[in-house]
């Protein structure tokens, strides 16, 4: 028996968050094999054997498959999962997608968003938007679940570890879902679920030229992702795919930056991992300074500005 994890990737690299899906999946000390489907992924799956930790690499590799869709590698997963005791990928839109597909298919429960690995079956995840946290069992034989990457650290990649890379064909692709298209919001800062600093705004922006010229020159200077809560989100001033939070990305970088954030619970759920949090807010009475190690109660249109240009 062995464990099953779902690889992501951009096409040309893995994602980080597989890296900690590897890590992970060291908690049951069995076998771990890693699906990497896609098109012309012949580099992805070599990149995938080199993780120290990684038995085997199932490389499925077809034109239809360069644009995955979720039904599409969910029927993957359930082929090849037959011979497995865990089917594992990390809490991403892309995971948390294909993951509940085949638990339903396979008739199995599907556990979500675990940050700690007790035991084989047993596990910890977060509920009640975070505030609290549940030890949960699993009966069935085969287990389904996503991991809270930024909980596990990242796998290394050994060079001398070249795993076997076996081939596994597309037998059917559906017919009931097609890809229309997709777009890119390009950037040349770090991605932010893995980002080592993180500097988030608020709706206390006021705007979404203000979030640039406010927050983006701290940013450059930190070498840190952008983030934004909900409510900036909501109101235009930033897009979806660098939303913090519940219903966002799950970040726990070294520091993280809260400027003009109140501390909603959706938000803090979201980032209250991180190693050192910083906030600044006019309100001394905002919630997010009960989970910051330090804070400033002042005026973020100054003190931002001031911070960047200290940095320089």
């Amino acid at each position: 028996m062995s464990v099953l994890i779902l690889a992501e990737h951009d096409g040309h690299t893995l994602k980080q968050a597989t890296y900690r899906a590897v890590t992970a999946a060291q908690h049951w000390q069995l076998p771990v094999h890693v699906l990497v489907a896609g098109h012309t992924t012949a580099a992805i799956a070599q990149e995938a054997a080199a993780i120290q930790g990684v038995a085997q690499v199932i490389q499925v590799d077809a034109a239809v498959l360069a644009h995955p869709l979720a039904e599409d590698i969910a029927d993957l997963l359930v082929r090849a999962g037959g011979d497995h005791t865990v089917i594992l990928a990390a809490h991403t839109a892309f995971g948390k997608n294909v993951l509940p597909r085949v638990a339903a298919l396979l008739d199995v429960a599907m556990l979500s968003d675990v940050v700690t690995i007790v035991g084989p079956k047993t596990y910890v995840r977060p509920i009640y938007a975070g505030s609290i946290y549940a030890t949960v069992e699993s009966i069935d034989a085969l287990q389904v679940l996503t991991i809270r990457a930024s909980s596990f650290a990242a796998a290394s990649v050994s060079p001398g570890n070249a795993a076997p890379i076996v081939m596994m064909d597309v037998s059917t692709t559906t017919a009931h879902v097609r890809w229309l298209g997709q777009v890119h919001n390009v950037s040349e800062r770090p991605e932010l679920a893995s980002a080592r600093v993180v500097v988030s705004g608020g709706r206390s922006l006021g705007s979404a030229e203000k979030f640039q010229v406010v927050l983006a020159p701290l940013a450059e200077k930190l070498d840190a992702a952008l983030g934004a809560t909900r409510a900036a989100v909501d109101a235009g001033f930033a897009p979806n795919d660098i939303q913090v939070g519940q219903t966002g990305t799950v970040v726990a970088p070294e520091l993280y930056i809260a400027v003009g954030i109140s501390g909603a619970v959706q938000h803090t759920a979201g980032m209250k991992d991180s190693k050192v949090i910083v906030a600044i807010n006019h309100d001394a009475d905002a919630a997010i300074f009960q989970v910051s190690d330090y804070y400033l109660v002042a005026d973020l249109f100054e003190t931002v500005p001031a911070l960047t240009e200290a940095l320089g």
